[in-house]
């Protein structure tokens, strides 16, 4: 609910339960995806995306470790941005069937800005992955 203050979601993918990656020694993740409008800049966007992780108890500890809310920018428009601390497209969302699976629920036909090709086809190359399972 915390998005809708600054952002109009257009799309929600269903909720997704799947097997940790790169850390295997913890719980399942739940996964989804929304689709937003926003008039916020993308830089605007993640300090409001870390502020609602703040409020939502995130604590840094390791890479790929535990964690009680990560929310990350995947696509921002068709822009390709490299900075210090923001580069978008994500840069391993094409590897990541956790990513793909709810991703390809909300929009399969969105070309990838750099590897030009669709949401379905990078999900299609990932989809015999770690498992991902369905809730709702």
């Amino acid at each position: 609910d915390h998005v809708k203050e600054k952002c109009e979601v257009l799309q929600q993918s269903s909720l997704y339960e799947t097997e940790p990656v790169g850390y295997d020694s913890q719980n399942w993740f739940l996964n989804s995806a929304i689709k937003v409008k926003t008039t916020l800049t993308s830089k605007e966007l993640l300090a409001f995306l870390q502020s609602i992780e703040q409020i939502g108890g995130r604590v840094k500890t390791f890479k790929n470790g535990p964690r009680v809310i990560d929310l990350d920018i995947l696509f921002y428009d068709n822009q390709i941005i490299k900075e210090d601390d923001l580069v978008v497209p994500h840069p391993r969302l094409h590897e990541r069937l956790f990513v793909l699976k709810p991703l390809h629920e909300i929009c399969p036909d969105y070309i990838h800005p750099i590897f030009k090709k669709s949401v379905k086809e990078l999900y299609i190359n990932v989809a015999k992955q770690k498992k991902v399972r369905k809730l709702y």
